[in-house]
């Protein structure tokens, strides 16, 4: 049975067995979705290197940033201060299956008329980029909480694989790809609540970890916190 000290470890050996990243790069779903959108606080989901937490606090956002690694934690918590960024950089270790981190209280202010604003706490962003693990995680269940810990007015922004990569740790002929409808309809969220903002799966040319590139999938759903719901926070 897979055990959550059996992912540490093994998460902990991936990213200490490479060299601590300078200036990782964030992900380009990520740069396209959100560089029109004004800065607040955010919430990643696996942040791994940190790249994409990085371009974000350089924006003016303020970033929670998780991993199972402590390994990755540390050396983003380092990177961080490196790059004058301490400030709006927090890099938590989390087993999302069984912990959260806390959301920044958001001040007062008046509801608009299509239901956004009011007093709310939690976030203006949570990222999820490739959330996949061999692990035992109920997946659904962390973005459903990801996706109440918005305030109105907050994306959730869940970025999977859709195809498999010639590098990909899972090389399973037969792995199947959810498509982001299928995910968001796992979220079980409220359509009162919640509207689904983009749900796709666009191609890209990736790179991977020894330099060859590749096309490859994402499947990329934005889920859009409109208003509060009864029973929720």
């Amino acid at each position: 049975m897979n055990t959550t000290a059996d992912a540490r470890t093994t998460w902990d050996g991936i990213y200490a067995a490479r060299p601590a990243a300078t200036d990782p790069r964030p992900n380009v779903r990520l740069t396209e979705a959100v560089a029109e959108l004004p800065p607040g606080d955010a919430l990643e989901l696996g942040c791994g290197e940190g790249g994409d937490t990085l371009w974000l606090a350089r924006r003016g956002w303020r970033v929670t940033a998780v991993d199972l690694s402590a390994v990755a934690v540390e050396r983003l918590n380092a990177l961080a201060r490196s790059h004058g960024l301490a400030d709006r950089v927090t890099a938590e270790q989390h087993d999302l299956g069984a912990s959260f981190p806390e959301a920044p209280e958001a001040p007062e202010a008046p509801e608009a008329p299509d239901g956004t604003g009011g007093p709310d706490g939690g976030f203006d962003l949570v990222t999820a980029h490739y959330l996949h693990t061999p692990f035992d995680l109920d997946r659904s269940a962390v973005l459903r909480r990801a996706a109440h810990a918005l305030r109105p007015g907050g994306r959730l922004l869940v970025v999977d694989h859709g195809s498999t990569a010639p590098w990909s740790w899972n090389q399973d002929p037969d792995v199947r790809f959810p498509s982001p409808r299928e995910v968001a309809e796992g979220l079980a969220l409220d359509p009162a609540g919640w509207t689904v903002e983009r749900a796709d799966a666009p191609r890209r040319t990736a790179t991977g970890p020894d330099g060859t590139t590749a096309e490859v999938t994402d499947h990329v759903l934005c889920v859009r916190r409109v208003r509060r719901t009864d029973g929720h926070a």
